[in-house]
């Protein structure tokens, strides 16, 4: 599984493209709850210092992934998950509950989220295990897929536990995305993915709010004042910016219009406030990060860094499509945050761990 390569210089273009997407996220974040902030405890930047702290302890968690060997992440697979699966079963139990939800342990002064830390947990074992997997044995459902599977299922039952929805899609999504890089036969994936669709429907299905949610996105102007009224408010943010924008800090809807406009809905507070070319330069980024991320695991020097790179890369790229998706109506509202960009603390951390890794890995990539 490992191939010895002389190191080289990290992805510069992958860093400086991070770096453009936090500092946007600083700005935006305090553009965006200044007035909660303010209004609510009394400090119109409290969340602006919160989002600083937090962008500093993953800045720290990127260089000491940075400079750990990838390969090393393979040894603290089994811990790493094991870690994982404890807590989400501990914030099932005792988390805190916030706005109908358990997603969040307290640990000191901070509340951390273990369905972050699962995420990346999931990327690993499915990077190592289907990198020491014999061919011969990838192209059999029972010996590749059965296994994943398993874990799988086992994982979103917790998540939904919680329940966190938006987190079960990505989780699964980025599954997906793996088992394909890995080369696992696609007529098993196509079953497997006809199989759950059904289960997700079902799923949405089983809860009233997720209804609700469902019928908002397919008419959120049959119920303006409730269900429908997140979409709405997001898509009059998106309208009123037109091509250049209110201006930066002259947002209507973050006065009290649009909830969790520092959070999920932060998109929308940007291109009302930068328009449609801030809009834009936030995707493009985004794309960029998609090639950089994927150029990097096609050029890992073994399947284990490929797997790696490609399971990193699709965990924050498949997040943005999900948010920008829901922010402008075509999909519906998940509960998943813009990463980077959104106000956020664990999740921020694991983010940036993660980019570490990858810049890792692209140090045995050639050019």
């Amino acid at each position: 599984m490992r191939t010895k390569k002389r190191r080289m210089a990290p992805d510069y273009s992958l860093f400086a493209i991070t770096v453009a997407l936090l500092c946007i996220g600083i700005v935006m974040v305090y553009s965006a709850s200044s007035v909660r902030a303010y209004a609510q405890l009394g400090d119109a930047a409290y969340y602006l210092k919160r989002q600083i702290m937090w962008i500093l302890v993953g800045l720290v968690a990127m260089y000491f992934t940075f400079t750990v060997d990838y390969h090393a992440w393979a040894k603290l697979v089994w811990p790493t998950l094991v870690l994982s699966l404890a807590g989400l079963i501990g914030v099932v139990a005792l988390g805190e509950v916030i706005s109908g939800s358990r997603r969040w342990i307290e640990i000191g002064f901070v509340n951390f989220q273990p369905t972050e830390l699962t995420k990346l947990a999931l990327i690993l074992f499915f990077s190592y295990f289907f990198a020491r997997l014999p061919r011969e044995e990838l192209f059999s459902f029972r010996s590749s897929l059965v296994p994943a599977l398993a874990l799988l299922a086992l994982v979103d039952l917790l998540v939904m536990l919680q329940p966190d929805f938006g987190a079960v899609i990505v989780l699964t999504g980025v599954s997906f995305i793996m088992w394909v890089a890995a080369g696992v036969r696609v007529l098993y994936l196509s079953g497997l993915a006809i199989t759950a669709i059904p289960a997700f429907v079902a799923l949405a299905w089983a809860e009233p709010y997720r209804v609700r949610r469902l019928m908002a996105f397919l008419n959120p102007w049959a119920d303006p004042s409730d269900s429908g009224y997140q979409t709405i408010q997001s898509l009059l943010a998106l309208g009123s910016g037109g091509l250049f924008g209110l201006g930066l800090g002259q947002s209507r809807q973050k006065y009290a219009y649009l909830p969790a406009n520092h959070t999920d809905f932060i998109f929308a507070i940007l291109g009302e406030e930068l328009g449609l070319l801030g809009t834009l330069t936030v995707v493009l980024l985004f794309f960029l990060f998609a090639w950089r991320g994927y150029r990097i695991a096609m050029k890992a020097p073994d399947s284990f860094g490929a797997l790696l790179a490609t399971g990193l890369t699709s965990m924050i790229v498949f997040q943005a499509a999900l948010n920008m998706g829901v922010i402008s109506g075509a999909l519906p509202i998940t509960g998943i945050t813009l990463p980077l960009i959104s106000y956020g603390g664990s999740s921020l951390a694991v983010t940036l761990a993660s980019i570490g890794i990858l810049l890792n890995i692209s140090t045995y990539s050639p050019r």
